[in-house]
């Protein structure tokens, strides 16, 4: 069944083992994010995780690029190269995460906050995080992509905030992008159906300024046109009939967050 858009239960049980591990990566590396650290130590940390759990870093070497996470701080929207910045107090880091074991994928991201963030900062990641659950909850059979879409949107922009337009969350199987296109803007009703079996990455990008963005000359840094902080956060879940089951997770992150106040 590889390549059809329905997986089948073994194949959605492979795809969970991988989302359990890019789950327990973004943990892991959640207790290494604090002012003063560099962004290579935090690719290394998930590098040599992925690797100890018998798996590879499902985006390096992927269409080229470099380094095993996508480490995008405050403007920098995704896709931004882990290297010698440092991160300050302040900061927000969005950390997004690839494995592949078995031949399928496990693919999430999450905005973390550096010491003592803004007000009006940690307010975009909080709705964006909650935005994320509302396309969630319309990842239903029989429902539309369009219906994710505009979950999203709907929340988001009640709230004053902007949807990046020229990105998008994708099917995740034997492939890291697979059919269909999960854009974060829409219209209820349309779209392709979505169908019991599809595993899904809904991933909501959500800027503070304009939606606009640039690309950076390191050929993968997608920034925001106006300077401004944008906030990610991804899960991948699998449609049924009655709910959207989630493989991956935030649990793990988030207990580690609160071990480490």
């Amino acid at each position: 069944m590889a390549g059809s858009l329905e997986k089948n239960e073994q194949e959605i049980e492979f795809l969970r083992e991988n989302a359990i591990l890019v789950s327990k990566t973004l943990a892991e590396v959640a207790r290494c994010i604090k002012p003063g650290v560099k962004t290579s130590i935090l690719d290394q940390v998930a590098e040599t995780y992925i690797r100890d759990h018998g798996a590879v870093p499902g985006f390096k070497g992927y269409q080229g690029y470099p380094a095993t996470l996508c480490i995008s701080v405050n403007d920098e929207v995704v896709h931004g190269i882990p290297g010698e910045r440092v991160l300050l107090n302040g900061d927000i880091v969005s950390i997004d995460c690839g494995t592949k074991k078995n031949g399928y994928y496990g693919d999430s991201a999450y905005t973390f906050e550096v010491g003592e963030v803004a007000p009006d900062i940690k307010a975009l990641l909080d709705h964006t995080k909650a935005s994320l659950f509302r396309g969630i909850e319309a990842a239903l059979a029989g429902k539309r992509v369009g219906d994710i879409s505009r979950a999203v949107q709907g929340y988001v922009e009640t709230k004053g905030y902007s949807v990046v337009r020229d990105l998008v969350g994708h099917g995740l199987g034997m492939e890291l992008h697979e059919k269909p296109e999960i854009p974060n803007y829409g219209k209820r009703g349309t779209g392709m159906k979505l169908r019991e079996g599809m595993v899904l990455c809904i991933e909501p990008m959500i800027n503070l300024g304009t939606r606009n963005i640039t690309h950076g000359s390191d050929g993968w840094t997608i920034r925001t046109a106006d300077g401004k902080p944008s906030a990610h956060f991804e899960l991948t879940v699998v449609v049924r009939k009655d709910r959207a089951e989630m493989l991956s997770t935030f649990r793990f992150i988030e207990e580690t967050m609160v071990s480490n106040i």
